[in-house]
């Protein structure tokens, strides 16, 4: 029996069975129940943007995501894999089933049969391969929803970084670009921008439905400049060891209020630097709420009786594990991996952390070694130990992936506190394990003369005379590293 046609699209609509995910029979159509696609290569804090958007206008969202195959016939070659953006899309808090292979031109058969009514998409023009609309089919049925475009980021613009080499975007300090003291243009205009970006960070902190209290968002004052802070001002030198003996003590400001850990819940500290949020930082995260999830089931924390009663005392079920999220400073990535990184500045990156449904609290501007000082002082730490009386409480564990990091010199291991005191804890390798930023510009550089092509058909110049200074800038990385190696060996041994 050959397979049925979308007569306007032209594309295969799947028999009961064929779907790419369930449910397999068709869903009575809803207004409360959108669909939204697209590429959503290397997922971005743009990406969460109209995602948001899209689920404030009902309770459901469903995001269908392009094939690889599709995306290079109308579009160029992706950037990372359909499994790879699968996962990026799923860990968003806002979405609530991905669909893959869903066609380039949105078919009306295919958002009827997951029940969605309207079709969302932000307001710049989506064209396939003969340049027509993409959604002319929707909007000729009169479903179609425009949203407002997250500006100032795109996939576009994060090749060209790559590309281009470029710290153009690099943040010095996210408090005073908040607070209108740094960035671009006149006082107005940068008090302006500032708090845009403030109001972006507390739109991305809401809870699922994309209102109301999610997310808390901290950042982290250190009381004394970091090495990585000095040596980018040029104060210290690699080989500085002058790290304070109190490194770590400082002051958490409050950013977005969201809601705080509750009563039983164990405390989980994961920090990084998470740039270009991709899917082996999102894998870390599901690992570690899995982890934690196995061990609240050898504590009997999601029985039916352990939920009645957290429901009768607290009047809501909740997870057994709170997870707090430290993202570090621009200054801080590039000290310790040189060349442009890190390729999304922390405004960036950090909002693509708040949106991540595995995280619970936010901390802008975490040091790169989490020190006995520093963990004992997070706000997550310090509710926690004002509820139960106790006195220099840390987290219950400090999760770190099997990847390596960059040696410090103020100490080989930036995480030797949380060893010492038993709470430190190695995830296991997951699928993803080799998908980092630095693998991702790979990918981008060992295929140049495509994305060069494709950021020319987009406007964007000087891309040939960016490959000579990544190079230029890659030698220098690699002379750094060792330096630093060497400082580090000749300073705790071999």
């Amino acid at each position: 029996m050959p397979p049925k046609i979308d007569p306007e699209v032209g594309c295969e609509i799947p028999e009961p069975g064929h779907w790419p995910v369930d449910p397999q029979e068709d869903v009575p159509i809803a207004e409360e129940r959108l669909w939204i696609d697209g590429c959503f290569d290397f997922f971005h804090h743009g990406h969460a943007g109209v995602m948001l958007q899209s689920r404030r206008l009902g309770t459901e969202l469903v995001v269908g995501l392009h094939s690889d195959e599709e995306i290079r016939a109308n579009k160029g070659p992706t950037v990372m894999t359909l499994k790879e953006r699968v996962a990026a899309v799923e860990a968003c808090r806002f979405s609530t089933k991905c669909v893959p292979h869903a066609p380039y031109v949105t078919s009306l058969p295919w958002i009827s049969h997951y029940g969605c009514k309207y079709v969302t998409h932000g307001d710049d023009i989506t064209s396939d391969a003969g340049g027509n609309d993409c959604y002319r089919f929707v909007k000729k049925a009169g479903r179609m929803i425009i949203v407002s475009r997250t500006p100032g980021i795109s996939t576009t613009d994060l090749v060209g970084r790559m590309l281009l080499c470029t710290k153009e975007h690099f943040i010095r300090s996210l408090t005073d670009t908040l607070r209108g003291r740094e960035g671009a243009g006149n006082e107005y205009e940068r008090v302006q921008s500032g708090q845009m970006m403030a109001d972006r960070i507390s739109e991305y902190a809401a809870a699922a439905a994309g209102r109301g209290d999610g997310v808390q968002v901290f950042s982290f004052k250190a009381k004394h400049q970091s090495i990585e802070r000095r040596a980018s001002r040029g104060h210290a030198s690699h080989a500085e060891t002058g790290q304070h003996h109190d490194s770590g003590t400082g002051s958490f400001v409050p950013m977005v209020h969201g809601i705080g850990p509750k009563p039983d819940q164990r405390l989980v500290y994961v920090d990084g630097g998470f740039d270009l949020f991709s899917s082996g930082h999102i894998a870390f995260l599901r690992t570690v709420t899995s982890l934690e999830e196995d061990l609240g089931r050898q504590q009997d924390w999601y029985s039916e009786a352990a939920r009645s009663k957290r429901i009768q005392e607290h009047g809501e079920d909740y997870p057994s594990a709170f997870v707090v999220a430290g993202v570090h400073d621009d200054e801080v990535i590039n000290y310790h991996k040189g060349l442009n990184y890190p390729i999304m500045n922390i405004f960036e990156r950090g909002l693509c952390v708040v949106q991540c449904r595995y995280i619970h609290q936010v901390v802008f501007g975490a040091p790169y070694a989490p020190t006995k000082a520093y963990l004992t002082s997070l706000p997550a730490v310090t509710d926690a130990a004002s509820a139960s009386s106790s006195q220099d409480r840390l987290p219950d564990a400090v999760y770190h992936g099997p990847t390596s990091y960059m040696p410090s010199t103020s100490s080989p291991d930036p995480y030797s506190d949380a060893k010492a005191r038993g709470i430190f804890a190695e995830t296991p390798a997951h699928d993803f394990q080799d998908v980092n930023a630095a693998q991702i510009v790979r990918r981008i550089l060992d295929r140049r003369e495509e994305y060069e092509e494709r950021q020319r058909k987009k406007g964007v110049k000087g891309v040939g005379e960016g490959s000579l200074r990544r190079q230029e800038m890659e030698a220098e990385a690699e002379e750094a590293r060792l330096r630093k190696l060497r400082e580090v060996e000749a300073q705790f041994g071999a």
